[in-house]
This record gives structure tokens, C-alpha cells and sequence, in this order.
């Protein structure tokens, strides 16, 4: 079993940065690959950037790329993702979820976070 806990969420102004993190629980949260998610109100759950357990390897959606970072401490059991340039259309809520393929749907992870509010203004 893990458990998922986001945090770092908030509102900033277009073209700000916020960092997120996946603090993950149990010792095997190091051996499964993690993604982090969006939903916007009225929408579907969309990935947004996701990493192997080894860390090795990273994959990003197109609206993210250039912008979005994604790395993990596994010795920490603590994903990451740094946003940069942030658009009003990157508001939504974000989450994380462990167990999946990367990059992946959000019906094929099995883990997941409440998630964290993050809000870009014009």
C-alpha cells in the first residue's frame, strides 16, 4: 500500500513558478514509476508529466513541455514538479499517482493523492 500526499499548491500570477511535491509513504514508493495529473472543473483528468522509479526516464505533455520539470528523491520518497512560466490555463487541481506507465492514462495508476489547488491569474 502507499499513500500520496501533495502539497505546495497556491496562486500566482502568469508567469510565476511553483514546485509541488508527492511525499510518499512505505518503503516501496522507490520501485514504482509516478505521474502527476490535472483536472480543470467540467474536465477529464489529463497527465502532465511523469518518471520512472529509477528516475531514468521523464515524459511531459505537449502543453507542459519546456515549462514543467519532473524529478524524484527516492531517498526522500518525494516526487517533484517544478513549474515554470505558469499560464492562467495551467490552473486546475494536481495530483499525483504511483503505479502506472509513463507516460499513462489516469485509469491505469493505482495510487492517488487528494491533490493541490493551483490557480494562475492573468
Amino acid at each position: 500500500q502507499v499513500q500520496l500526499v501533495e502539497s505546495g499548491g497556491g496562486v500566482v500570477q502568469a508567469g510565476g513558478s511553483l514546485r509541488l511535491s508527492c511525499a510518499g509513504s512505505g518503503r516501496t514508493f522507490s520501485g514504482y514509476n509516478v505521474g502527476w495529473f490535472r483536472q480543470a472543473p467540467g474536465q477529464e483528468r489529463e497527465f502532465v508529466a511523469g518518471i520512472l522509479w529509477s528516475g531514468g526516464r521523464t515524459n511531459y505533455a505537449d502543453s507542459v513541455k519546456g515549462r514543467f520539470t519532473i524529478s524524484r528523491d527516492n531517498a526522500m520518497n518525494t516526487v517533484y514538479l517544478q513549474m515554470n512560466n505558469l499560464k492562467p490555463e495551467d490552473t486546475s487541481i494536481y495530483y499525483c499517482a504511483a503505479g502506472g506507465p509513463v507516460p499513462g492514462r489516469a485509469r491505469e495508476y493505482v495510487y492517488w493523492g487528494r491533490g493541490t489547488q493551483v490557480t494562475v491569474s492573468p
